[in-house]
This record gives structure tokens, sequence and C-alpha cells, in this order.
């Protein structure tokens, strides 16, 4: 009888030190879900923000002249900027207009 009580107050402190320290407090599921979310803000959500400002600046920069890229795989060379659209020369006489946010690179034309 006395070795069942030694165990059974060995057990009643176990109980009463586990929640305490890291352990505990990563065992509690907000705390885990919070973890989480900033590292998925800082791992996936904030890199493609910059990514999507750094493609809007470049689409407002456009120039005439411009190599550009289209989300449907065209390549060819920027002919003239309007407000809400583009026109590319893909080949000599051949002009295709496209929306601003059709155009998937920019790459700058090389100053001589």
């Amino acid at each position: 009888m006395t070795s069942l009580s030694t165990f059974s107050v060995t057990l009643a402190a176990a109980d009463i030190q586990a929640p305490g320290g890291i352990g505990g407090l990563l065992g509690n599921p907000l705390v885990m879900m919070g973890l989480m979310f900033v590292m998925f803000y800082f791992l996936l959500i904030r890199p493609q923000q910059r990514q999507r400002k750094e493609m809007a600046a470049r689409i407002a920069g456009l120039q005439t002249g411009d190599k550009v890229v289209t989300s449907s795989g065209i390549h060819g060379i920027v002919h003239n900027v309007k407000e809400h659209t583009v026109v590319v020369k893909v080949a000599e006489g051949t002009m295709l207009e496209f929306d601003k946010p059709a155009i998937a690179a920019v790459h700058k034309r090389e100053s001589k």
C-alpha cells in the first residue's frame, strides 16, 4: 500500500510540472496556429506581395522599345503604350494589342 501511495504522489507531482516550460507553451493549439500563420506570412505571403509590387512597377514603367513576354507566351517589342493597353510588335508589320495585366515579363531595352 505504501508503494502505491508513493507512486500516486509521484504521478501527481509530474502532472503539476508538465504544463510549465516550453513544451507546455508550444503544446497550446492557439500558439501553434499563431506560429504557423507567422511562418506562412514570411515564407509565402510577403514574397508574393513583393513580386506583385515589382511587376506592377515594371508594367507602369513600360516604354517604347522594351522587350516583353505576355502571359500567353508571345514575345515582342513594345510599340505603343496606352492607358490600359499595350501595342506589341511581334513581327514586321504585325501589331497586337494587349491589356497591361497580360504582360508577364519585361526586359528593358539596352541603352547605348
